[in-house]
């Protein structure tokens, strides 16, 4: 890995300010931003994902967002080659790439680069993703830990997208994605950045979630998740997988009221963070710079100037 830092990366978990403070900073340095949301990617889901704003986009250039279509899926991989890309075009401008998310993997697929994955056949895929689409997730994590069990936990955890992925890798190469990922060379050499990670005490995480999910039913959730569906999308495309999405497919079905939907939604999220915070605090380098989330936004912002300064990012 290159030792001069490319790029600052903005990270934690949800609801722990990214957004905002990103747009604070680029009030004080040029920079454009760079979405690290395996989410945000997708088109036409704005409200569950909580993309930012049209009006900030217009005040501050922004990559990564509505990329593929939600029947699409999007892999670390890709990002990582995307980013790069996006990192070139910036730097050409003289400004700053900041990534602003909290998929970690996306931040680790840039650092620390994937295995070259192997060439699949498209049409055997297809099947065997029409195959998949119809499994129970018991089912995909009976048969993840009988063909990958050296992934299965990871694979398991990461629901029925990563599931899926580690089967196909299985079924359609005969070597385990875990062994691919041992064995084959990465794809390019890591790229270093500064990284900040916003903490927040769980109890008002829990708090800024939930007045998230009350904003999101407010700013039309439900009448998103009706378009996806009358546009053609199932609930088991790669996008709609997400939380807010399958919950809010649910109520729309009549299997539960918009209230029991809600409550769903506020749960599910709740256990991703812990997911992500876990993943914050035993993943990332000990270089990285942790700024309390509860601080006022201006100490934020001048916090993550002090860090830009002693990489020489500034």
């Amino acid at each position: 890995m290159t030792t001069r830092a490319r790029f600052l990366a903005i990270t934690g978990t949800t609801a722990s300010g990214k957004t905002d403070l990103s747009i604070a900073l680029a009030q004080r340095t040029r920079i454009e931003i760079v979405s690290m949301d395996s989410r945000q990617v997708y088109r036409g889901m704005d409200v569950g994902t909580d993309k930012v704003a049209p009006q900030a986009r217009k005040a501050v250039p922004h990559h990564g967002l509505d990329v593929v279509a939600p029947d699409e899926r999007y892999s670390a991989g890709r990002f990582a080659r995307d980013a790069r890309r996006w990192i070139a075009e910036i730097e050409e401008r003289s400004a700053l790439p900041v990534f602003v998310g909290g998929t970690g993997f996306f931040l680790r697929a840039l650092m620390e680069p994937l295995f070259d994955e192997p060439a699949l056949d498209r049409e055997r895929l297809e099947r065997l993703r029409s195959w998949l689409v119809a499994r129970r997730p018991d089912e995909l994590a009976r048969f993840v830990r009988a063909l990958d069990p050296e992934r299965a936990r990871l694979a398991v955890e990461g629901g029925r997208q990563r599931m899926s992925r580690t089967l196909e890798v299985a079924l359609l190469t005969g070597v385990p994605l875990s062994r691919w990922h041992r064995d084959r060379p990465s794809e390019g050499s890591g790229l270093a950045g500064a990284i900040v990670v916003l903490e927040v005490p769980r109890d008002e995480m829990d708090r800024r979630i939930d007045d998230r999910v009350a904003r999101m039913i407010e700013r039309g959730l439900v009448d998103e998740v009706r378009a996806l569906l009358d546009a053609g999308c199932s609930e088991e495309d790669p996008g709609m997988s997400g939380t807010g999405y399958r919950e809010t497919v649910r109520y729309l079905r009549g299997d539960t009221t918009l209230e029991e939907a809600m409550d769903e939604i506020r749960r599910n999220t709740r256990r991703y963070a812990r997911r992500q915070l876990t993943w914050l605090r035993n993943q990332l380098p000990e270089s990285a710079t942790r700024i309390d989330a509860t601080l006022p936004l201006d100490d934020q912002v001048a916090a993550v100037v002090g860090v830009l300064e002693e990489e020489g990012l500034a």
